[in-house]
């Protein structure tokens, strides 16, 4: 016997959000410095020339870029060789739509070329009208930048043809540091769509506005920022809390080491911040006292930038300072480390 059912699809109603739906393009990026070591540091120096080398292995094949050890035994690697600036095409792909950052702004073929003198082949830029010119076996050349610095877009791209063209010569300071090394930056970054939450929206149009927002979940915690959830037990957001821009430090650290992109010199304070009404802390600057002044239990307000700065940001509050109130008790906020 056969039983057959039928089953409808659940329909849920979803309210009209309160607050506009926010969204923006969300950007990260960092520049990447690093050493290129004695082997690949001979490839970055050979490029800014003009030239192209390899690693040659105990089996007597050369790896280009080289190796920095041996494939076969491990060992590292000792023996640069000199190859082409011309070669074949070993395998291809059409790049019909290339993105901003590829080496060619109109289409053309990423390949594998194996370089005269080379056992392995590297992946660069082929430069063609279409795609019915690029083959496999096809026989191209290296052009080269007229500025070159060491890194692998020296090599501009590839061109039909398998008469070599000579780079003109390096000029400028050496690329290489007191050791022989080439020290290379690469930018790296990604630009994604971020579309807030509901209560991250009305949160973050408060902050335009000069209010903080903050979120009570079912079982009556207030969370700054909110949350669409309770992150101890999954309970939902029921009501939007203003909160004042007082609050307490639980706890903090002593910024006492410089880096990259430091906006603030050294020793200045990041504390976590227990706004009054709110039940859990978040990380701000403390300014406007000396680092060591800084302690469990200070009352701190909220210094905000000029209203005309205002934006879509935390960084409207531009630190929080003693507030000259006396130090909450412990016991007020020991739940809240």
């Amino acid at each position: 016997m056969t039983i057959s059912a039928q089953h409808s699809s659940p329909e849920v109603s979803v309210p009209v959000p309160e607050s506009p739906i926010l969204s923006a393009d969300l950007t990260n990026s960092f520049d990447y410095t690093r050493s290129l070591g004695p082997v690949l540091s001979q490839f970055a120096l050979a490029l800014r020339d003009g030239r192209i080398v390899g690693s040659r292995g105990s089996d007597g094949r050369v790896t280009v870029p080289p190796a920095e050890y041996d494939p076969t035994t491990g060992a590292a690697t000792t023996d640069i060789v000199e190859v082409a600036s011309v070669g074949t095409i070993e395998t291809w792909s059409w790049q019909p739509h290339p993105a901003q950052t590829q080496p060619l702004d109109e289409p053309f073929a990423w390949a594998l070329v194996r370089l005269d003198g080379a056992d392995t082949a590297m992946l660069h830029a082929v430069a063609a009208d279409s795609p019915d010119q690029v083959s496999t076996g096809a026989r191209v050349h290296a052009v080269w930048r007229e500025v070159r610095t060491g890194r692998i877009d020296d090599i501009d791209h590839f061109a039909l043809g398998d008469t070599p063209v000579a780079a003109s010569p390096a000029d400028g300071d050496s690329i290489a540091d007191e050791t022989g090394n080439v020290v290379i930056t690469t930018p790296i970054g990604m630009t994604v769509v971020h579309v807030a939450t509901e209560n991250e929206s009305w949160y973050l149009e408060g902050l335009k506005a000069g209010k903080l927002y903050g979120g009570r979940v079912e079982t009556g915690e207030v969370y700054f920022p909110p949350r669409v959830v309770s992150p101890a037990d999954g309970s939902r957001t029921v009501e939007r809390v203003e909160l004042a821009d007082t609050g307490t430090i639980t706890t903090f650290c002593i910024v006492n080491v410089p880096f990259l992109g430091q906006q603030i010199k050294p020793p200045y304070v990041a504390a976590y911040v227990l706004l009054d009404g709110s039940d859990i802390p978040f990380l701000h600057l403390i300014l406007d006292t000396p680092a060591e002044d800084v302690r469990m239990g200070m009352r701190v307000k909220a210094v905000w930038r000029p209203e005309a700065e205002w934006d879509h940001t935390l960084r409207n509050i531009s630190h929080f300072a003693p507030s000259g109130e006396a130090d909450a008790d412990f016991e007020s906020y020991r739940n809240h480390l």
